[in-house]
């Protein structure tokens, strides 16, 4: 039986968070996106600059709802220190996916959980291998439109699951939430 988790805020406008914590049947009480600025600072380190957002975005919610439980989250993926946020156009997108073609890379979500009472934030790595993407390959996923809006241009759960070779860690935290480890904090700030 699915039902609300009371007291709960997702501080995220993203579908795929919300979907994913549906799989774990955690419905939050409220959605509400936060009205920040994304942009990384000069030479800002991916953990740095990622978990700066989780915190940002969770801060700009609780100041509307401090009488709940804020969960914020923001992902980014990065290779070398390098930070491929989401893709200014179509140009930018078959750049990221050219430099991953044959490589590793790295997802990181920074989780935050925030309070009147503590707050909680953790950071999840998973390291992701493509295969060798030629042209035709990278046009074809370029068509589906499936990067706009997603960081490292593409989505995992989409027509991308075939460029991946090897996924060391957490699926879920390539879409954009690590689920056991957030169902976990959950149930220790005793949510669920």
């Amino acid at each position: 039986m699915v039902k609300i988790t009371k007291g709960l805020v997702l501080a995220s406008a993203s579908s795929r968070r919300l979907d994913l914590l549906k799989k774990i049947n955690i419905i939050p009480e409220i959605i509400q996106a936060a009205d920040i600025d994304e942009s990384p600072k000069s030479k800002e380190k991916p953990i740095i600059y990622c978990s700066r957002l989780a915190k940002e975005k969770s801060d700009f919610v609780f100041q509307k709802y401090p009488e709940m439980t804020i969960l914020s989250a923001d992902t980014v993926v990065f290779c070398a220190n390098k930070i491929f946020g989401k893709p200014k156009n179509k140009d930018e997108a078959r750049s990221f996916l050219t430099y991953f073609s044959g490589r590793k890379h790295n997802v990181l979500t920074s989780v935050y959980l925030r309070n009147k009472n503590h707050t909680k934030l953790i950071n999840i790595i998973t390291k992701v291998t493509f295969y060798r993407l030629d042209k035709t390959d990278i046009d074809m996923y370029l068509e589906t439109e499936e990067w706009k809006n997603k960081a490292g241009a593409y989505a995992i759960q989409g027509y991308a699951e075939r460029f991946v070779k090897i996924i060391n860690g957490s699926y879920s935290n390539i879409v954009g939430l690590p689920l056991a480890k957030v169902y976990n904090l959950l149930k220790l700030s005793n949510l669920i």
